[in-house]
C-alpha cells in the first residue's frame, strides 16, 4: 500500500473484501479516494485472463445489473493501447462509454490503466481455489462511493458468474 494511503473502511462480507483508501495523486498531490473489490473465479488462469480481455465475452459479463448490459466493446491489449465499452440501460433510457488507455501489462499478472483522470489496477494471482481477481480504482466525484464500490463489486460478480458458466474455453 503506498505509504501516503489511510485505510477508510475494510469489510468482508460473504468472501467480498472492500477496501477504501485515500491516496495523494502523484501529479497532482491532491488527495482521492481508492476503491478496491476483489473476487475468486475457480478457473485456471489462462481463462479468467481470456474472457477478462476478450471484446465479446466483455459484451457477454460486463453488467452490473439485468437491465444494463454492454452493446460495444474495444480492447487493444497492449501498453499504450486503448480500450472501451458501451454501456447501456436496456430500456434505452441512458448509456455512457467507458474508455481508457493501458499503461501496464504484465500477462496473467496485471493490468494497469488510465481512464480519464482516473487510474486502476486489475491483479491475478492464481491460488488453491482459483485466480483471484482485485480491482482498484480512483473513484469519481459523482456518484457515492458506496454506489460505485457496489457497482463496480456487480461487475466483478457477472463476471466470476460468466467464467465459471462458460463451457467454450
Amino acid at each position: 500500500m503506498n505509504p501516503l494511503s489511510v485505510m477508510l473502511h475494510l469489510l468482508k462480507i460473504n468472501q467480498i473484501r472492500i477496501l477504501i483508501t485515500i491516496n495523494q495523486h502523484p501529479a497532482t498531490g491532491e488527495h482521492r479516494v481508492n476503491i478496491t473489490v476483489e473476487t475468486t473465479v475457480a478457473a485456471p488462469i489462462a481463462k479468467v485472463w481470456s474472457l477478462y480481455n476478450s471484446p465479446e465475452a466483455i459484451k457477454q459479463w460486463n453488467a452490473a445489473s439485468d437491465d444494463w448490459h454492454t452493446t460495444a466493446s474495444t480492447v487493444d491489449l497492449r501498453e499504450g493501447g486503448a480500450f472501451s465499452s458501451r454501456m447501456e440501460a436496456k430500456d434505452g433510457s441512458m448509456g455512457f462509454d467507458f474508455a481508457g488507455t493501458f499503461t501496464k501489462i504484465v500477462e496473467h499478472e496485471l493490468i494497469e490503466y488510465t481512464f480519464g483522470d482516473r487510474t486502476a489496477t486489475v491483479n491475478f494471482s492464481d491460488t488453491p481455489v482459483g485466480v483471484k481477481v482485485i480491482v482498484s480504482f480512483d473513484a469519481e466525484t459523482t456518484h457515492p462511493i458506496e454506489q460505485q464500490q457496489q457497482g463496480w463489486q456487480a461487475i466483478l460478480n457477472s463476471f466470476t458468474r460468466y467464467v465459471e458458466n462458460d463451457p467454450t474455453t
